[in-house]
């Protein structure tokens, strides 16, 4: 078998606030049929897809076993299904280990998610904490985002005018991607007005809630040719999950991104990622976590998110030209969203926003309070 896993085709829907008028299986059916119609690939067992990972959540989708309401309209029946329930960028780790192993050739990825079914964001987030001490205090991801936020802030020099930049630049970027959420553009002013939801985290400075759905076609390296003339490379993959408890780590370490970009670097065959890398898509569900997640991965300095921001740092690494999570992606779903502009990047497919000699792009998300969970994807030209 090769050592690199081909990505051959993508196709997603819109992101948007509230896909009211489609149930899950329209909204990925609209992804599979062009992936399919794409490269032409089939479900003959022989040579076609016989292994299927979806991604979805029990919570949101407000069943158990989510993906049992899918296994039909991905083409599952009578075959190899398998579901990511954690954070869509492990879906391209499990793919790889499935081609590289030689146990599939071609596998189809597909993704969904309708955070606008569920009565509260933080009611489904609360249930991510221990259920004897941590649920019945009330903790969810934003409020303890925002004790991470807060000592980051004070270690880097992040400042509320420096959240406001980050917000203001993500809108700007998504104004140029169709496939992003439509949000209203925002000054810097209309940011550090916004409703308090947990200090120092802002209203305007945590991504929407957010309806999406995707599919990839995935293949082995000696089949690429099949399917596209020319298709994007996995070429690395890592992953590294941070302590549970809060207490039990220090929360401005960046552990598990720096375990998780290191292995996926090293699978790659990359020594320097700020130096080889061209494009950057980290998950970024509230603002301060774009310089701490740069941080992490090492294209901002140690303790410097704050002046990596006013160096003009994200605009300079071609970080989030997609808009980012920040503008809207579901939480489950937003490393599998920063693929697909990497994806679209490497491609030359991503119009008014390409950044031309793209060779090599890192996509990067994560799960879990303050970071807890952290996954990185390289893909190559």
């Amino acid at each position: 078998m090769g050592n690199r896993v081909a990505i051959c085709a993508m196709a997603q829907i819109k992101n948007e606030p509230d896909i009211w008028y489609q149930r899950m299986q329209g909204m990925l059916r609209e992804c599979i049929k062009p992936v399919l119609d794409d490269t032409g690939a089939t479900y003959d067992l022989d040579k076609g897809i016989r292994n299927i990972l979806t991604c979805s959540d029990d919570v949101f989708d407000a069943r158990t076993i989510s993906d049992n309401g899918v296994t039909d309209a991905v083409g599952a029946h009578f075959r190899g299904e398998e579901k990511v329930a954690q954070e869509s960028i492990n879906g391209f780790g499990y793919a790889m280990s499935m081609i590289l192993s030689g146990h599939d050739d071609v596998v189809l990825y597909v993704g969904h998610a309708k955070e606008s079914q569920t009565e509260s964001r933080q009611m489904c987030t609360n249930l991510a904490f221990d259920p004897f001490y941590n649920r019945p205090v009330g903790l969810d991801f934003q409020n303890a985002n925002a004790f991470q936020a807060r000592e980051y802030m004070e270690k880097s020099g992040v400042t509320d005018e420096h959240l406001a930049e980050v917000v203001v630049r993500s809108r700007e970027n998504a104004a140029k991607n169709p496939y992003a959420r439509n949000n209203d553009k925002v000054t810097a002013k209309d940011v550090m007005n916004s409703a308090m939801l947990s200090d120092p985290v802002r209203e305007l400075h945590q991504y929407p809630v957010t309806d999406w759905a995707y599919a990839f076609i995935l293949c082995c390296e000696e089949r690429a040719q099949e399917f596209c003339k020319n298709p994007v490379w996995l070429t690395g993959y890592g992953s590294c999950m941070d302590s549970y408890f809060l207490g039990d780590k220090d929360l401005t370490s960046n552990f598990s991104m720096k375990k998780a970009s290191a292995k996926a670097a090293k699978m790659a065959g990359i020594k320097d990622i700020k130096k080889e890398v061209g494009l950057f898509e980290l998950s970024d569900a509230v603002a301060y976590q774009l310089p701490m997640w740069a941080e992490g991965i090492g294209i901002a300095d140690e303790g410097k998110g704050g002046k990596w921001i006013e160096d003009g740092g994200p605009g300079k690494m071609n970080v989030n030209t997609s808009g980012g999570m920040l503008n809207g992606n579901p939480l489950l779903l937003s490393g599998a969203a920063r693929v697909a502009e990497c994806y679209l990047q490497l491609k030359g497919e991503a119009g008014n926003r390409q950044v031309d000699g793209v060779k090599k792009a890192l996509a990067h998300g994560t799960t879990g309070a303050c970071g807890q969970h952290q996954g990185v994807v390289i893909l190559e030209k």
